[in-house]
């Protein structure tokens, strides 16, 4: 029996979205749903679901919820990751709480940011560790990574284990729809093309009937400008830069240097901006689940609709050798994009079929939206270098190096900013022995 194994499978709408996917899928009937989670809790209610759905649509795959780990990797042919190492408490509440009494103030902080920064410190380790226990119990499996920061985490699988991995994120499928509809634009016979790095990808070619819709997006974007709404900052991105990005607002906010600036706090305001957007989420989300669980949970009638998501497209198109076109984030091998360093994770068209994911040759990036990658990958690569080499000193370098907290912070600050983070985080990360040279004192 063919198997895939959902680690975080306590995530129990993702779950839904990801596996029911797969239920509708006849190529995947009789496949074995091996489900894990360190949230013993989480996980019965995420089988329950499951096995509720199954019933419904009349599926034959088979539901197993495992509370060892390596047991349910065991001959895996695909691997579906969706963790939150340390969750909203303590580990998100540290994370924006601490840089606050600095004057760091943040809105998402799971991509780069010293949020991102510091959440890639506790997953990569634990990523680390999945990979030796796929190494030993299923090699050949195809790791499907849906947890952010997804190009930190996607790049330090890639570089330094032996696990065939990819990066998905939901923000490519549905970026050129969305643009179209919030500007009243037709979405029929629309191609597009987009490329460059997780959360900071451009729409590189909008066309309908062959017609280039550029001129007319922009056009109308810098009508909307004049009234809030929720995409400013990206419009704005837009109108600076040529480009429209990938990404929310709210995510694009921290990426940058020009949004979030306490010398200027009237932008929060003039851009719409959401601080502490992601903490409200996760409050809102465990007061949702509070009163989902029994519907969601208990409901023998469940039904599912197949989504957006590319996990079961993916696998199937593996199983049928049927092609597949997808947004992937990939080691940039080759100079798949030429502009960007070939130790960076991008986000590239790839054909998935049997032989695997193949990505595709972009060639350079607009010279300006190259840039822009490149202030992200410095930092993500330097908190690569930090969790594989356990070096406080480039955790330093990372965070001195990202855009926004640069841009806000001295040199000394953003030390004592991590060596607190650190201290706070406890044993949410390993050991970092701290470099005497440095210093961390506060100016």
């Amino acid at each position: 029996m063919s198997k895939i194994t959902f680690l975080g499978a306590g995530s129990t709408v993702f779950a839904k979205n990801v596996l029911g996917d797969c239920m509708t899928v006849d190529a995947l009937q009789g496949f074995e749903f091996a489900l894990f989670d360190i949230d013993h809790e989480r996980l019965k209610d995420s089988e329950m679901m499951l096995q509720n759905l199954k019933q419904s649509l009349g599926s034959t795959v088979e539901v197993v919820a495992y509370t060892d780990r390596k047991e349910a990797l065991r001959d895996a042919k695909y691997v579906i990751n969706a963790i939150q190492v340390g969750g909203y408490d303590p580990s998100t509440i540290i994370d924006f709480e601490i840089p606050k009494k600095y004057g760091l103030r943040q809105t998402i902080a799971d991509t780069i940011g010293i949020g991102g920064i510091f959440r890639s410190l506790r997953t990569i380790p634990v990523m680390m560790d999945f990979a030796k226990d796929m190494e030993e119990v299923c090699p050949d499996a195809w790791f499907l990574n849906y947890t952010n920061p997804m190009a930190a985490l996607t790049g330090a699988m890639n570089r330094y284990t032996s696990i065939k991995t990819v990066g998905l994120c939901h923000s490519v499928q549905v970026c050129a729809d969305h643009l179209l509809k919030s500007l009243e634009m037709p979405t029929d016979n629309v191609q597009w093309k987009i490329a460059g790095i997780n959360h900071l990808a451009w729409l590189l070619e909008i066309t309908r009937n062959g017609e280039d819709l550029y001129p007319e997006i922009k056009r109308r974007a810098r009508e909307k400008q004049k009234t809030k709404h929720d995409d400013m900052v990206r419009f704005e991105l837009m109108e600076r830069f040529g480009y429209y990005v990938t990404e929310s607002s709210e995510h694009n906010a921290e990426y940058h240097p020009y949004f979030i600036k306490s010398q200027y706090p009237e932008l929060i305001d003039r851009f719409n901006i959401p601080l502490d957007e992601y903490p409200r989420r996760c409050v809102n989300q465990i007061e949702g689940w509070k009163k989902m669980r029994e519907d969601l949970v208990h409901d023998k009638n469940l039904t599912h609709e197949r989504t957006h998501e590319y996990g079961s497209y993916i696998i199937e198109a593996m199983e049928t050798d049927k092609p597949f076109k997808i947004g992937g984030n990939v080691l940039n091998t080759g100079g798949l994009i030429s502009n960007l360093p070939e130790k960076a994770c991008v986000e590239v068209p790839c054909l998935v079929d049997a032989s695997g994911v193949t990505p595709t040759y972009v060639g350079e990036l607009p010279e300006q939206l190259a840039a822009l990658d490149r202030t992200n990958i410095n930092t993500q690569l330097l908190t690569i270098e930090a969790a594989m080499t356990k070096k406080r000193e480039h955790i330093y370098h990372a965070a001195m190096l990202d855009p926004h907290t640069s841009a806000e912070l001295s040199i000394d600050d953003i030390v004592a900013l991590c060596d607190d983070l650190i201290e706070a985080h406890g044993d949410w990360l390993p050991k970092y022995e701290k470099n005497v040279s440095v210093s961390t004192s506060r100016v």
